[in-house]
């Protein structure tokens, strides 16, 4: 194994962890159902074991806009910023208070939906603009085959969008499949980031879309992250592995410095 980029004097921030207890209130037939808690202070233990100076706490769809731990963890570690799952009825000067904690984004875990919401609706378009005042982003989690239906009104709102996990592309079809295409044609327009991350969840092709999506966007809105810790995936991944395994992706140091740290602070926590 490489060394850690760390040693290298290499700024890493970590744009995907998660942190909960197993007694905090599950949504009706969540995606997973954790039998552990991975607290904030083990996840400051991972990051400091790992050479990692900041990260970004994703609100995890098993607990719904059950935001309390996660507003929690950012409003009292200033290392840490936070996405966080709402209805769109939030009202703005509820997402102001969450503003001033640490929270910078709403995260859309359309990936547990089988019939995906309109997004022209009174209530997205509403949610939408009120992220734009804010200067918010829209966290999306979503399977790639469906990315085509959600980016365009995404991307008419004006918001800016960070997608999770490669954009999760098609495992057969991979960088041909009509959602690996738009994911790459949004970053083009300039508002729209990616996550290099997850691989371990993506299958054989990972690597092979990651890369093709630094050749086509370069990576000025490339930013890593470990999906931390790897629920439902805990025996098949390592914290240390999602480190290297982006060192084995990209070549350039100068691209790797910005996807480890740079882009996310710039990104984050600027």
């Amino acid at each position: 194994m490489q060394a850690n980029p760390a040693s290298n004097d290499i700024m890493l921030i970590d744009t995907h962890v998660h942190v909960f207890k197993r007694d905090m209130p599950l949504v009706d037939n969540p995606r997973h159902r954790p039998s552990y808690d991975f607290t904030t202070p083990q996840l400051l233990d991972v990051m400091d074991r790992n050479g990692v100076s900041r990260a970004v706490i994703a609100a995890a769809s098993p607990w719904g806009d059950y935001n309390d731990y996660v507003i929690r963890s950012v409003r009292n570690e200033p290392r840490l910023r936070g996405t966080v799952i709402v209805d769109t009825s939030v009202e703005r000067i509820v997402l102001e208070e969450m503003s001033e904690a640490g929270v910078v984004g709403v995260r859309l875990p359309f990936i547990s939906m089988p019939t995906l919401p309109d997004l022209d609706s009174w209530g997205y378009r509403k949610l939408l603009r009120r992220l734009c005042d804010l200067d918010w982003h829209v966290h999306l989690h979503l399977d790639g085959p469906r990315l085509p239906q959600v980016l365009p009104l995404l991307e008419q709102s004006g918001v800016k969008l960070v997608i999770d996990h490669i954009g999760r592309p098609d495992p057969q079809t991979g960088i041909e499949s009509e959602g690996f295409k738009a994911m790459v044609r949004s970053v083009e327009k300039g508002r729209t980031w990616v996550k290099m991350s997850g691989a371990y969840r993506l299958g054989e092709n990972a690597r092979a879309c990651a890369q093709e999506l630094y050749r086509r966007v370069g990576a000025e809105r490339l930013m890593w992250a470990s999906d931390c810790p790897f629920v439902g995936g805990e025996n098949d991944i390592t914290y240390e592995r999602t480190i290297e395994w982006l060192r084995g992706t990209i070549d350039d140091p100068a691209d790797l410095r910005r996807i480890y740290g740079e882009n996310a602070q710039a990104f984050y926590f600027s």
